[in-house]
């Protein structure tokens, strides 16, 4: 029976028996899961179009995961699933889930998490953030009822960095685009190189509007001719649209990073090792696709909340914030090393692949990057960086 078991099963159930006895009780866990979906904007290709249940699907399967420790235990999960469309109004929907419960993991911009966590059927609920990876979410604007389990902007650019600095690629260009999510992580890159030492040499932004599939081999080596000198070209391009066309196409032959080539990623299909292999089959024959960084997100939440489950034998949601943000939680997440919250502003620790489509190329943080905490803390914001105040009150 025991090589029936899934490597997780193996873990859960090892974690369910070593529980105390006083937690062996019946629970009802209700989790409800809510997005604001959004019309992507059109990109010069559509190889890649995003799926339908991105996010959600990470979410079934943690529920999955939780089902099987709680099997044991006595703990039943159940997944509600709120939706609002793109136009419509998200709020309608996250107060549709906060009449069920007040254990939510949510799919939605900024704004939009910042008026749910405010709401006030919110303040005592205990809220994941899974696609959100706005850097000031986890400083000026965090809320204390709002966690992150999808990496930030900050953290992606720091693993980026500490690659750079091993390289010895100390001189960037920067290549921004034009979408607001081409400013915040290109704003985290220029943070991260001057945390790092290394220095951006030349910038320009992507400002074409020809089609790149035609036209990449007689423009990009035009637009790219004038940077001053570099050792990487590093991209901002976080919808997936010009970066592919830099690749090889450039003026001087320079390796690309950033949104394209060598990428930082909260997951990619490529991470194999440290069990990471049997996820990505469970996720495969749940989903028939890939996991990406917004269903590991999702997964991380849900295995959070489960781990917190098994650990205190509570679904009060402030029992379960507790145990979270305590010392003594740990979530295996299959990154080579165990995960916690930081206290300060309750993003989940958690390495970053640096991944091009076909391999993983390092796994941040790089050895010799020291803290005095945790090494995790070297991607981010660290404490002493951190504006926020929420988690102090």
């Amino acid at each position: 029976m025991i090589r029936a078991l899934s490597l997780s099963a193996i873990m859960m159930l090892v974690a369910a028996v070593t529980i105390a006895p006083a937690a062996l009780a019946q629970v009802e866990i209700r989790i409800a899961f809510v997005e604001q979906q959004i019309d992507p904007p059109p990109t010069l290709s559509n190889l890649d179009p995003l799926p339908d249940d991105l996010g959600r699907a990470g979410a079934e399967l943690g529920l999955e995961d939780n089902a099987t420790t709680g099997r044991f235990l006595g703990h039943n999960y159940a997944l509600t699933v709120h939706s609002a469309g793109s136009g419509e109004d998200f709020l309608v929907a996250a107060r549709q889930a906060l009449s069920e419960t007040a254990l939510l993991v949510v799919k939605a911009p900024a704004e939009a998490l910042l008026a749910l966590a405010d709401l006030p059927e919110a303040a005592d609920a205990l809220i994941f953030n899974t696609s959100e990876q706005a850097t000031r979410l986890r400083a000026a604007d965090c809320r204390a009822n709002l966690l992150h389990s999808i990496t930030s902007y900050a953290m992606r650019a720091d693993a980026l960095a500490q690659f750079m600095s091993k390289k010895r690629w100390t001189d960037w260009a920067l290549i921004e685009g034009v979408h607001p999510d081409d400013a915040a992580f290109a704003e985290a890159l220029r943070a991260s190189a001057g945390k790092f030492g290394l220095r951006i040499a030349d910038e320009k932004a992507w400002v074409f509007d020809a089609d790149m599939r035609r036209n990449a081999a007689q423009e990009v080596p035009l637009f790219t001719q004038a940077l001053e000198d570099h050792d990487v070209l590093v991209v901002a391009d976080e919808l997936g649209d010009f970066g592919r066309y830099l690749l090889y196409n450039t003026w001087e032959p320079r390796p690309v990073a950033g949104s394209e080539g060598v990428a930082p990623r909260a997951w990619s299909g490529v991470v194999e090792q440290w069990g990471a292999a049997q996820l990505q089959s469970r996720f495969a024959d749940l989903a028939g696709r890939r996991m990406l960084s917004e269903d590991y997100a999702a997964w991380a939440a849900l295995r959070s909340l489960g781990e917190a489950v098994t650990r205190t034998g509570s679904a009060d949601p402030a029992a379960l914030r507790a145990y979270i943000l305590s010392d003594a939680f740990e979530l295996a997440g299959f990154k080579g090393r165990p995960m916690n919250y930081r206290g300060w502003n309750g993003q989940l620790r958690q390495p970053v692949p640096l991944v091009h489509p076909r391999a993983l190329v390092a796994l941040a943080p790089l050895e010799g990057f020291l803290h005095q905490r945790s090494e995790l803390d070297t991607l981010g914001l660290d404490e002493p960086e951190s504006a926020c105040r929420a988690f102090e009150e």
